[in-house]
C-alpha cells in the first residue's frame, strides 16, 4: 500500500526550517534574528560549533557577528582577511567548502584556534550572498558526538545560509529605509519651517502652539502666499496627532463635484468610471489632520455637507449606503475677509462658527518687513545647494529693493524671484538688475513715455496678468476668481502674453 507523502511526518530539519521561516517575519532584532538561525543550524545538523562571519566593506577583513559553543565569546575577538583559512578561502571564491579533516589541508589556518584553545577535527563553509555578491560566510565545526562532518550536510547548510543572507538582506534594507524616512522628515521639516523674527510671526507661532495640544478647529487668516500652510503644518507637528497622517486638500483647486469626490470618496460602480473604490481626504486623515486650504472658495452645497461631517463625526462615500466615523481634527485656511463673506451671504454662519473657534492670521511680508533678510538668505542657500552651485550673496543694493518692495504675493513671491536670481545671476553676487521685474521699484505698469497707446495697454495687461497669478500663488483658478473671468479664458490671455510659464 502507498502511502500519502502529505501524511509522511516531516524530518527534523524541515520543521527547524519552518520554525526559522516564521522567525525571519516576526523577529524585529538583527542580530537577534541571526543568533537564532546560526543556533537552528548548530542544533540540526548536530555540530559542536557555529558561527556566522560578515565582511567588512571597509577594511575588507571578515569578523564573528554570531558564534557558538565553548568558545563562542572568546572567538569574537578575531578578524580574519578574505583568503585566510577555510572561512577567509570560501568568501574569497562564493562557494561553499568541507574539510572533513583540517589537518590534511594547507588552507587551514590553526591561528585562531590555538589562541582560543579549541581543538578542530573538521569544518564546512557556505557563503552568504545578497544579489550574487559574498557578504559573509556560515560556518560549523565537527560533530557533537566527536565525528567528522560530511557531504550530506553540505545542502542544509546551504540553505540555513541563504536563510541568513535574507535576514541580513531585509534588515538592511529596513535599516536604510529608516535612514530614508528620517531624511525626508529632516528635509520636510526644513522646508516647513516658519523663518522670522518679528513680533508679528511670532505671535502668530505663539498662538499656534497654544492650541496645537487641543481638538480645536482653528481657521487661519492671511493674504495668499504668507504661509498659511505652514502654520497648519506647525499645529499638527506640535499636537498629540504629529504621528498620525497630516492631509492637505485645496478647496480652489477643484469643481464641486471633483471637490466632493476628494473629500469623501466614492464606491465602485458609484458613477460612470468609478472602476474601483476611492478614499476620500477624511478617511485619509483619521486620526490626524486634515488642512482645508482656500476654504473660502467652497460652494455653499459643499460648506453644507462639509458641516454635517464636522459634527457628527460621521459620512457616506459617494454611492455608499454605509456610515463611515471619522476622527479628524479640521484646520482651515482662507486668504478672503471670511467675515465680509458670512455677512454677504457667500459663507454659511453655521460653518463660520464652527470652523473659527480660533483665529490666527498669518501677517503680509510687508507688515513684517525686518524678516526679509533672514528669508532672503534661507531661500538663498536652500537654492544654492540645491543647484551645487558656486557660493553667492546678495549685494547691498538688491537687499534693499527686496526690503523696499511690498510683495504682494508675499513669501512665496520672493522665493520664486530669488530662485530665478540664483539660476539666471552671475555668482558671486546677486545683483539688483538679476532680480525679476516685480521686485525693484518703478513706474506703474505699463507707463513708460514713448510707447504707442496699444503697446502701454498690453504693457500693461501684461504686467497686471503676472502679479495677479503671482499674488494667487501661481493657482490659475484663484487668479481667474480674482480677475472676474473664466479660466479658460485666462489660459488664453497667458498664452497671448506669453505667460504660460508663471
Amino acid at each position: 500500500m502507498k502511502r500519502n507523502p502529505s501524511s509522511v511526518a516531516a524530518s527534523p530539519a524541515i520543521e527547524r526550517l519552518r520554525e526559522i521561516s516564521s522567525w525571519v517575519n516576526s523577529v524585529q532584532a538583527p542580530v537577534q534574528l541571526l543568533e537564532l538561525i546560526v543556533a537552528a543550524a548548530a542544533r540540526t545538523m548536530a555540530a559542536r560549533a557555529s558561527s556566522l562571519l560578515l565582511l567588512d566593506p571597509v577594511s575588507h577583513k571578515l569578523y564573528f557577528k554570531v558564534a557558538t559553543g565553548d568558545k563562542g565569546t572568546a572567538v569574537k575577538r578575531f578578524q580574519m582577511d578574505m583568503g585566510e583559512g577555510i572561512a577567509g578561502h570560501v568568501a574569497s571564491s562564493g562557494e561553499p567548502l568541507l574539510i572533513p579533516d583540517v589537518a590534511r589541508d594547507p588552507r587551514w589556518q590553526p591561528r585562531i584556534s590555538a589562541s582560543i584553545g579549541f581543538d578542530t577535527r573538521s569544518i564546512a563553509c557556505a557563503p552568504l550572498k545578497v544579489e550574487g555578491e559574498v557578504i559573509g560566510v556560515l560556518e560549523i565545526i565537527d560533530k557533537a558526538d566527536g565525528g567528522a562532518l560530511r557531504s550530506e550536510d553540505m545542502p542544509l547548510l546551504g540553505v540555513f545560509a541563504e536563510v541568513a543572507a535574507a535576514a541580513i538582506a531585509n534588515a538592511r534594507r529596513i535599516d536604510r529605509d529608516r535612514k530614508s524616512i528620517q531624511g525626508l522628515q529632516a528635509e520636510m521639516d526644513r522646508r516647513c519651517e516658519i523663518i522670522g523674527e518679528s513680533a508679528a510671526i511670532r505671535r502668530a507661532i505663539a498662538d499656534a502652539l497654544k492650541v496645537a495640544d487641543a481638538k480645536t478647529s482653528t481657521l487661519i487668516v492671511g493674504e495668499s502666499g504668507t504661509g498659511k500652510e505652514l502654520l497648519a503644518r506647525l499645529i499638527h507637528r506640535a499636537s498629540p496627532r504629529r504621528d498620525a497622517p497630516m492631509v492637505v486638500l485645496n478647496c480652489a483647486a477643484l469643481p464641486e463635484p471633483l471637490l466632493e469626490d476628494e473629500l469623501f470618496g466614492h464606491e465602485k460602480g458609484a458613477f460612470t468610471g468609478a472602476v474601483a473604490r476611492k478614499i476620500g481626504k477624511f478617511e485619509l486623515a483619521d486620526g490626524g489632520t486634515l488642512f482645508l486650504d482656500e476654504i473660502g472658495e467652497m460652494s455653499p452645497t459643499m460648506q453644507s455637507k462639509l458641516l454635517r461631517i464636522l459634527q457628527e463625526g460621521v459620512f457616506y462615500r459617494l454611492g455608499g449606503n454605509a456610515t463611515i466615523p471619522v476622527d479628524v481634527r479640521a484646520l482651515a485656511a482662507t486668504h478672503r475677509d471670511i467675515d465680509r463673506e458670512v455677512a454677504e451671504g457667500r459663507f454659511r454662519e453655521d460653518l463660520y462658527y464652527r470652523l473659527n473657534v480660533v483665529q490666527i492670521r498669518m501677517p503680509p511680508l510687508r507688515e513684517r518687513r525686518e524678516d526679509i533678510p533672514l528669508l532672503a538668505e534661507h531661500f538663498l542657500d536652500r537654492f544654492r545647494k540645491e543647484r551645487a552651485s558656486a557660493p553667492v550673496r546678495f549685494s547691498p543694493e538688491a537687499l534693499n529693493r527686496l526690503q523696499a518692495y511690498d510683495w504682494p504675493g508675499n513669501v512665496r513671491e520672493m522665493k520664486n524671484a530669488i530662485e530665478r536670481a540664483v539660476v539666471m545671476g552671475r555668482p558671486p553676487e546677486i545683483r539688483a538688475e538679476d532680480l525679476p521685474a516685480f521686485a525693484r521699484p518703478a513706474s506703474a505698469p505699463g507707463t513708460h513715455v514713448g510707447r504707442s497707446f496699444k503697446e502701454a495697454v498690453d504693457a500693461f495687461k501684461r504686467d497686471f496678468l503676472s502679479l495677479t497669478l503671482q499674488h494667487a500663488g501661481g493657482n490659475r483658478s484663484l487668479a481667474a476668481r480674482h480677475l472676474g473671468v473664466q479660466r479658460t479664458y485666462l489660459s488664453r490671455l497667458l498664452a497671448k502674453y506669453r505667460l504660460q510659464h508663471l
